[in-house]
Formats: C-alpha cells, sequence, structure tokens
C-alpha cells in the first residue's frame, strides 16, 4: 500500500453508487489518473467541492501496491485547491462551452493512464486560467489550445511553408491530410484555399501572437476555426462531442 501526491486538473466526474464518484485527473508526474472519492456526494462534504470539473487542485492518493496505475483504482484521500478556474468559467456559456472542449481534448490526447504527459499538463492550466481570466475571446483560446495540443502531441499543422516539400510560404492551399499549408504542385484532392487572413490568424494562435489574434476580422475567425476543427477530427479520428456546442 502506497501514498502518491500530485497536482492536477479535474477533467470529468462519474457517479458511482450512492455517495462517491469516480474523478479523473490529468496530473503533472503521472499523466491521466483515474481514482475513488468516497462520500463526495454527500451535501455536507467539502472535499467533493474541490474536485469539480475545471479544478486545479493538490491531490493525495492511496494505492495498493507500488504503482498509482494498477489492476484497481487508487482512491483519493485528500484534496487541496491551488486554482477553482470553475468559478470564471461555469457562469458564461462562452467560456463553459469552450473550457468543456479543452477538457475532452486533454484527455483524448492522454490515452493511457499512468503516462506522464507534462506539456498537455501545462497547457491546458494555462489555457483554463487564460479563460477563466477572461483575457481574450473563448474561442480564440480554444483554437490556440487545440492548435498547441496538437502540435505537443506531434501533428503541429503548417501555416506557411509547404508541409509536404518545404517551399518557402506563403502557400495558398491547405490540405488537412497532408498537414496543413501546400503548393499547388504538392495540392492534394479535398484541399481548399483559406483566405490568406485566416492562415495568418492561426500560425498567431499556433504561435501566441495575441495581439494579431485579438485585431482578426470575425469572418477570418469563423473560417480558422472550421480548418481547426477539421484537423483536429483528422487526426483524433473521430470528433469531439463538445465542440458541437462551441459558439463561434
Amino acid at each position: 500500500m502506497s501514498l502518491f501526491r500530485d497536482d492536477g486538473i479535474v477533467l470529468r466526474t462519474q457517479k458511482l453508487g450512492e455517495a462517491d464518484r469516480i474523478i479523473t485527473l490529468l496530473t503533472r508526474k503521472y499523466g491521466r489518473v483515474r481514482a475513488v472519492a468516497r462520500g463526495v456526494r454527500r451535501t455536507k462534504s467539502k472535499f467533493g467541492a474541490r474536485l469539480e470539473p475545471f479544478s486545479h487542485v493538490d491531490v493525495q492518493f492511496f494505492a495498493r501496491g507500488s504503482e498509482l496505475v494498477g489492476r484497481g483504482l487508487p482512491l483519493c484521500t485528500q484534496s487541496e485547491t491551488i486554482a477553482p478556474y470553475g468559478g470564471g468559467i461555469v457562469t458564461d456559456y462562452a467560456r463553459y462551452t469552450a473550457g468543456t472542449a479543452m477538457l475532452e481534448t486533454a484527455e483524448r490526447f492522454t490515452d493511457h493512464e499512468g503516462e506522464p504527459a507534462v506539456q498537455q499538463y501545462l497547457l491546458l492550466v494555462g489555457a483554463l486560467r487564460t479563460l477563466a481570466r477572461g483575457e481574450h475571446e473563448p474561442h480564440l483560446v480554444l483554437d490556440a489550445f487545440l492548435l498547441r495540443s496538437l502540435a505537443v502531441n506531434g501533428y503541429a499543422p503548417s501555416f506557411g511553408d509547404c508541409a509536404k516539400c518545404g517551399m518557402p510560404g506563403p502557400n495558398r492551399f491547405f490540405s488537412v491530410a497532408s498537414g496543413g499549408s501546400v503548393c499547388a504542385d504538392c495540392r492534394a484532392p479535398g484541399s481548399v484555399v483559406p483566405s490568406p487572413r485566416t492562415l495568418e490568424l492561426l500560425g498567431a494562435l499556433l504561435t501566441g501572437d495575441w495581439e494579431t489574434a485579438d485585431g482578426c476580422e470575425p469572418r477570418y475567425v469563423r473560417e480558422g476555426s472550421g480548418l481547426v476543427s477539421a484537423y483536429l477530427h483528422w487526426h483524433l479520428e473521430r470528433g469531439l462531442r463538445s465542440l458541437r456546442y462551441v459558439e463561434k
């Protein structure tokens, strides 16, 4: 029997029995972890209020064995709030739907429990902090998070040089299957021709150029969101359920 401690973001919760919950977290050291939190659905439980989606928490786990992730689910025995991001997210529909899509994306990109995913974790913490503070439009924060999540998982799209032959950009065409912008010679069936301003916006979101992103016209933002969604779905092989509710 062993104790483990880590900080993490609560991704989702599931009911278990009459008073318990299964909590899914993305943690700094152990990646995605599922744990049982006993008694948290009781009305008098302060412990349960800390283990809601979007919460950044310091958690103690109790596991039977030397590994946190094993045959059975560990117990979540203690939790302290680091940052209650949910308070600045759940009261606004646009922030809530964007945040929900972020949580689902983070879970989808961490398929294997117990495997460290530090970059994905740090991306999620930063995105939720930005979203909760209202520093930028929620859909822009979401698209930036999606693009950077793709990048840290090895699927970085190109918005300038040709993704296939490397021809210096800007290039006119965009192919989801080819990895982003492509030149005329590398153009694949199904390629689209987005506005150059749209590609500039997506490049700014990927690199963190918020001055450019915040000043972009809504029509380019909508077109960019469509490209990001298509690119994400291609690499995840199935869509995110939560994206359909995001306001554009």
